[in-house]
């Protein structure tokens, strides 16, 4: 990557110019995903901000390019399904050859992206609270957010800095949450940048061997935490701006306690500690003569001094956006789709938060029936249980489904969605039992902090 010829070396053996290929493109990776901008009143990351400056430059063409997308996948995979067609990239190739409950998902998300985009079939396909609220405002946000994450996330793994980081953090991030050091980093961005980022590192990280499917179910499912800046968007809405920081606060402190616990029950617990397709990456002991900061030095630089020439990153970072637009996108349309539909126009996440009641009224939280309806309606989407919210008249009631609603981590319009259509090793059935578990935790501590405040 970068072409300096001084073969120099530093007291410890590392030599300079390896020092620099781990250095400069981990620094920019670090400072894309990771650094902290100020930005309207609150704090976001460069890869966000980019994010929203390409949205607002293509704005009336992103629903449109979600479509044809999403189309394009399902018409693809049938073809490949059903015609003896070879394509000659094995990497497009693996894009279209994909099972057959895969398949149908992919029709099922192109036929609803149609539907939605010319307001065609019934209005409760392509409303604005079913699917026209996933492909006019989260499917453009996860259009533009795959297309720099994807370019820009072999900044973050392939020179060296999660190795570095790994290295540090091993002996806080084993004992406390079952997992390598180097998941760290997926925490980092999905806290300060988006959810959906923080799964693709981890979904990547799992194919190429750094994490086993445990490991990465764990990570998928407890540390693709929702951002900073939405936060202050669920917030809002439920009409408690002012109450931000004890907000903030409180969802921290549930999530910490939901990381510590869910890896070490069912059905993350269950998960084989094996790698994809038996590509483990061995994590080598600390030598006698380094300690945890220079032994990560040495790794990073070993892993820096592997760099191929620009051009390979840039077709690996083509690849991962194209897997991530045609492989991930139908799987958030099909799924987002039909759950908000179900949230809309039936009766069931109402009945299925009635055995909630009870809990509620345990825990002292006024109109319980009414918040008891927001609880399982978050599985369809994070903001749903925020809207509903808002009607509510007691201030301790809204904070507390707002607190229980980023809590509950997985809803199936963008984060549970991208998991499902990811590498990461859970099914859907696995994600509502933890949606399930999350909620069941995080609620009793939730409730007990706004009692405090209120």
């Amino acid at each position: 990557m970068i072409g300096l010829k001084n073969k120099k070396q530093l007291n410890n053996g590392i030599e300079i110019v390896n020092l620099l290929k781990f250095l400069i493109p981990s620094g920019i990776g670090v400072l894309l995903f990771i650094t902290p901008i100020p930005k309207d009143g609150t704090l976001t990351i460069p890869i966000a901000l980019l994010t929203d400056v390409f949205m607002n430059l293509f704005a009336q063409a992103l629903p449109q390019g979600v479509t044809l997308m999403v189309a394009f996948s399902a018409v693809m995979s049938l073809i490949c399904k059903f015609t003896n067609l070879t394509l000659s990239s094995k990497n497009i190739s693996k894009l279209f050859n994909v099972s057959t409950p895969w398949l149908l998902i992919r029709v099922i998300g192109g036929i609803a992206s149609l539907l939605v985009l010319f307001n065609k079939g019934p209005e409760f396909i392509w409303s604005d609270d079913t699917g026209g609220l996933l492909l006019y405002e989260l499917a453009p946000i996860l259009f533009t957010v795959f297309i720099f994450a994807g370019m820009f996330v072999p900044l973050l793994m392939d020179f060296g800095l999660l190795e570095f980081i790994g290295s540090i953090l091993n002996k806080i991030m084993r004992p406390l949450f079952t997992l390598p050091g180097r998941s760290s980093i997926d925490c980092i961005a999905s806290w300060l940048g988006d959810g959906t980022i923080g799964v693709v590192l981890t979904s990547k990280q799992y194919e190429e061997g750094y994490y086993t499917k445990r490991e990465a179910a764990v990570i998928g499912a407890t540390f693709s935490v929702v951002s900073i800046t939405f936060c202050w968007v669920v917030i809002a809405q439920v009409g408690l701006p002012h109450m931000f920081l004890p907000f903030y606060l409180t969802v921290a402190l549930a999530g910490f306690v939901a990381a510590l616990i869910l890896p070490r029950i069912p059905p993350l617990s269950k998960k084989q500690d094996s790698y994809n397709n038996d590509n483990k990456v061995e994590e080598k002991p600390i030598p006698q003569n380094h300690n945890r900061l220079t032994w990560g030095l040495v790794q990073a630089t070993n892993k820096a001094a592997q760099s191929k020439e620009f051009s390979h990153y840039i077709r690996k970072g083509i690849n991962n956006i194209l897997d991530m637009w045609l492989g991930v996108l139908p799987v958030v349309m099909a799924f987002g789709t039909i759950a908000l539909i179900l949230a809309e126009f039936t009766p069931i996440f109402s009945i299925l938060g009635t055995p909630f009641i009870p809990l509620l009224n345990i825990l002292n939280i006024p109109e319980a029936a009414e918040a008891s309806q927001t609880i399982i309606v978050g599985f369809a989407d994070m903001f749903l249980p925020a809207i509903l919210a808002s009607s509510i008249e007691s201030e301790l009631t809204r904070f507390v489904i707002a607190c229980v609603s980023v809590s509950q981590l997985i809803y199936l319009s963008e984060v549970g969605g991208v998991i499902l259509g990811s590498k990461v090793p859970i099914s859907l059935w696995e994600l509502f039992i933890i949606f399930i578990l999350r909620t069941l935790i995080t609620l009793p501590i939730i409730a007990f902090v706004a009692h405090m405040i209120f």
